[in-house]
């Protein structure tokens, strides 16, 4: 049995409590107390299922080799447009990794179609008979994600809280069509960190055991904020390392960089738990948009949330307050969870923390951080475009952007592509200088433009009827979720 620890202590639990909480009582997030090493040349064969499985297997407890490859056939069959999961590209002199090939399109298809049977599978052995209801914030693409994972599954419902009018065209009709009869999606008057703020309120609320038991419910999160979200996404780093071993790339052993869009820290983080696991990783490049709160924080170790907050073209990177972020604090502070605890207490009161400057080296060892605006993400399509006939979607390009900012080190570096560019169609339109569409017209233009197949799940949205338009104040989530959701 593993075991795993909220970030700003309490008592170990099992990753099946963990998993189903979704947050510690604390307010942490659950982080594993020790990391197991993988054999990279016992996994050198496998196919992409046998990976995740594995990598799930060794990083969860008390689940069986075999029920872990029960939960990932059943969670990836016939879901993804590749039996590769997430297929990786060369593109010039780097290598994308093209995390985009679920029901969605987006990147976090790869853990929410694994963390609903995570869910169930953690209930089962918990004992627990009451209904889960997930309550998840999103910045764009995790909650149609989620809604898509969740729909109809047995014993659960799920509300999803988006920023009002801070999503793309596209990932707003992705929600507000969103089908099943377990399912709720709500606009909230605030930014993104005004949503997830408002979630995280909700699971501190005292009460909250109460009035949840009242209905028959248990609490819990989709958000990467749930360590069953966090886990599945390691997963694709080991596959990414193992595939430019078998194209002769890089030799086994050989250090590379992944470089990585960032706002909420969960992605990166999954790739620290893969080095930390034993993947070669020389640097994890943090990539940010004009939204740097990151870039600032790991180049002078003062985390600033007292900023003006940007509406990008990136807006699954429009954050301010990154979550994430806590679970590095407490691993490079060597679990020092009071360190955690005040550091989070001061964000909370003051807006701004500084972290010792013994914690900031251990994570410039291993980190790289840079930030790439509009105008540097729209030249960065553009010219990949023209020179390698390859399209990125604006997260994307940050990503390739920073990469190149940061420059060579002699070390193959590999983009982590989170989203279709389709789901971004206008702004990639911009990018390659033609007229700026909306919506579907803008899918058609940029699919005229490029010759590239939209996908299907995208097209078909333009016949479904808006079935979602609940929108609330960002002070009034927890009376909604009592009064609408259970």
């Amino acid at each position: 049995m593993k075991f795993y620890r909220s970030t700003r202590g309490g008592a170990a639990v099992g990753a099946p409590e963990a998993i189903l909480a979704g947050i510690a009582p604390d307010g942490g997030l659950y982080t594993p107390e020790e990391f197991p090493a993988i054999d990279l040349n016992a996994l050198s064969g496998a196919s992409a299922l046998a990976i995740s499985s594995e990598i799930l297997y060794q990083l969860l407890g008390d689940f069986s080799r075999e029920e872990m490859e029960t939960i990932v056939r059943q969670g990836y069959a016939g879901k993804f447009a590749t039996e590769e999961l997430t297929p990786l590209l060369q593109v010039g002199n780097q290598y994308v990794l093209e995390l985009f090939h679920g029901p969605t399109s987006a990147f976090k298809d790869v853990a929410l179609s694994i963390l609903p049977r995570l869910l169930s599978a953690s209930r089962e052995k918990m004992g627990v008979r009451e209904e889960i209801v997930i309550l998840t914030a999103t910045s764009g693409d995790t909650g149609k994600a989620a809604l898509e994972g969740f729909r109809d599954v047995p014993g659960t419902r799920i509300a999803v809280f988006y920023p009002h009018g801070g999503v793309s065209d596209v990932q707003y009709r992705q929600m507000a069509t969103q089908e099943g009869a377990n399912v709720r999606v709500c606009a909230v008057r605030g930014n993104f960190d005004d949503a997830q703020t408002g979630v995280k309120r909700i699971f501190a609320d005292d009460r909250k055991n109460h009035w949840a038991a009242a209905k028959k419910a248990v609490l819990s999160s989709a958000n990467s904020i749930n360590l069953g979200r966090l886990a599945p996404q390691v997963a694709y780093y080991f596959k990414a390392y193992l595939d430019l071993v078998r194209r002769g790339a890089i030799a086994m052993g050989e250090t590379i960089n992944f470089a990585v869009p960032t706002g909420n820290f969960g992605d990166i983080l999954a790739g620290e738990f893969a080095r930390r696991m034993g993947l070669p990783v020389e640097k994890l490049i943090c990539a940010s948009n004009r939204n740097n709160v990151l870039t600032d924080f790991i180049r002078t170790g003062i985390y600033d949330r007292r900023r003006a907050f940007y509406k990008t073209a990136s807006p699954s990177m429009d954050i301010l307050v990154s979550s994430n972020l806590e679970r590095y604090l407490y691993l490079a502070g060597g679990g020092d969870a009071a360190l955690v605890s005040n550091l989070m207490q001061a964000l909370e009161s003051e807006g701004v923390y500084r972290a010792p400057e013994s914690l900031m080296q251990e994570m410039r060892a291993h980190f790289l951080a840079g930030s790439a605006d509009d105008a540097a993400a729209f030249r960065a399509i553009a010219e990949v475009w023209e020179k390698e006939g390859y399209l990125l979607d604006p997260h994307t390009a940050v990503a390739w952007s920073v990469a190149q900012a940061c420059g060579d080190n002699g070390k193959k570096t590999v983009v982590l592509s989170t989203a279709s560019p389709y789901k971004f169609s206008r702004d990639v339109l911009t990018a390659l200088g033609a007229p700026a569409e909306d919506g579907f017209q803008a899918m058609d233009a940029l699919f005229a433009r490029t010759g590239i197949p939209i996908p299907r799940n995208l097209a078909d949205l333009r016949a479904l009827p808006i079935l979602h338009r609940d929108v609330v104040e960002k002070d009034r989530m927890l009376s909604y979720v009592k009064e609408a959701v259970l």
